[in-house]
């Protein structure tokens, strides 16, 4: 199956999903993400700050923020296709719908952080395969921006178990994610 059947297929499985099971599985997923050692020792999270059936980030950021963790949330620049981070301070004050709908800082609450600083990333996706490979939604934003923080960082995607698949087709520039977090399981990338 090509990218853009696969991407379809699980984007209609994942919008399937009530309301009610996405909160109960991104709940989990959040659960196991806390008990990892990558989150325990980070102290400047990337996260996404998720849509339509995404898994939720809303309990991650908080909790994260109440840790004192500096959040850095990614801000779509749709003429380059980069991502722009910017420091959350305040997740009811700051956020303002933005690029495809998505929750993003309010003007005067752009903070940019250097991407240097990032010691983790929580990454969205539509589907992943156990070797760390992704499908995202086409636009190549993530795969850009993680030419630009340390190899060693870690790269967690947050994904439901239903959007795990055999097989992803490597691109030339994919960059794969080193764990997978479902409701069920923390996965190892075997890249």
């Amino acid at each position: 199956m090509d990218k853009r059947a696969l991407r379809s297929e699980i984007l209609s499985k994942r919008k399937a999903l009530s309301k009610e099971e996405v909160n109960k599985k991104s709940s989990a997923i959040s659960n196991l993400l806390f008990s990892t050692e990558q989150y325990k020792k980070s102290k400047y999270i990337m996260c996404y700050i998720d849509f339509r059936n995404e898994v939720r980030t809303e309990e991650i950021i908080r909790m994260a923020l109440n840790e004192d963790k500096n959040i850095i949330i990614p801000i779509s620049i749709v003429e380059t296709k980069q991502l722009v981070l910017s420091q959350l301070l305040d997740y009811d004050k700051e956020l303002e719908s933005g690029t495809y709908g998505i929750l993003e800082p309010k003007k005067e609450f752009i903070r940019e952080v250097n991407p240097e600083l990032i010691d983790l990333v929580l990454m969205p996706g539509v589907a992943f395969d156990r070797r760390g490979y992704r499908i995202g939604y086409g636009g190549g934003y993530y795969d850009r921006f993680l030419t630009r923080i340390v190899d060693s960082v870690p790269k967690i995607a947050l994904a439901f178990d239903l959007q795990l698949v055999p097989h992803v087709r490597k691109g030339r520039y994919d960059i794969p994610v080193d764990y997978i977090i479902t409701e069920k399981e923390i996965i190892k990338a075997s890249k």
